[in-house]
């Protein structure tokens, strides 16, 4: 079976007892490893995978084609994306007005990071940003780093190191988006073709999660293996973050993080409009 997730630790965290064949009944995984950007546009394509990782925020483009599984992706709270720019801390750098008309890389034009910066924006920046800029999300920082762009929308462990880049947080969008709603907010989706047997997809999946948390040393080398040139304490942080509670089921607040999240984004015109039903089935 193909499937497409990151190299971040939290994902190969998730997916190695399924990948290395120790989830009974599951069948063999194909896997990509692939940025987040790709397989938000891999989900739009008639001969994408048949279960994949993608942004929420893709969810209103594939979900003719593709359900939303109740496991195995990045929700949760103080886990959101970061708005970084270059220079030193103080009051100025958490100026918003700061970034009217400037340039801004963003990890993909359908992550939920970039919605979410959208919904920011719409509140905070006078007279909106310039222009955006998608790159890789393991660019982005180097970029603000050399001046290259003005800001940068950062995901993942760059909370972890972007102090390491001489980097100062202008806003916090998961602290924002959780004081606005008293949600958690949603980050990464897995879906799967709705032509497959969902139900077994889910229990594969959960299982998977179940024996890593069981297991916690057993997916080490595989994890470090795919991290990017991560220290053992960086992978294992944002494993702890990302990997909670709501990846083994989104459970009502999950649906209703998700649901608020989408249904914004619908009613403002950032995304098209879709049946919310759904999102569970």
């Amino acid at each position: 079976m193909k499937i497409a997730f990151s190299p971040c630790p939290n994902d190969t965290f998730v997916f190695h007892a399924w990948a290395h064949g120790l989830i009974p009944g599951a069948p063999e995984l194909d896997i990509m490893y692939a940025d987040i950007d790709i397989t938000n546009t891999l989900a739009t394509r008639a001969e994408g995978p048949e279960v994949m990782k993608i942004s929420y925020a893709a969810l209103p483009w594939v979900l003719d084609k593709y359900a939303l599984l109740p496991c195995g992706g990045a929700l949760g709270r103080g886990c959101g994306p970061l708005v970084l720019t270059q220079g030193d801390s103080g009051a100025s750098a958490n100026d918003p007005a700061r970034l009217s008309g400037k340039r801004v890389a963003v990890p993909s034009e359908r992550s939920t990071a970039y919605l979410l910066f959208r919904l920011w924006a719409a509140q905070n920046v006078p007279g909106g940003v310039g222009e955006i800029v998608v790159m890789p999300f393991h660019e982005i920082m180097p970029a603000v780093r050399d001046g290259k762009i003005d800001a940068g929308l950062v995901i993942h462990e760059a909370r972890f190191t972007y102090q390491n880049y001489g980097l100062s947080l202008m806003t916090d969008l998961g602290n924002w988006w959780e004081a606005d709603t008293n949600l958690p907010i949603p980050l990464g989706a897995i879906i799967a073709r709705r032509s497959m047997d969902l139900e077994s997809l889910a229990n594969w999946t959960r299982a998977s999660v179940e024996y890593a948390w069981a297991n916690p040393t057993a997916s080490e080398e595989y994890v470090m293996c795919h991290a990017q040139e991560l220290s053992v304490e960086v992978a294992k942080a944002h494993i702890d973050l990302y990997v909670n509670e709501f990846t083994r089921d989104l459970g009502e607040d999950g649906y209703a993080a998700i649901t608020a999240l989408l249904g914004r984004a619908a009613e403002e015109g950032l995304v098209p409009r879709f049946d919310l039903s759904l999102l569970r089935g």
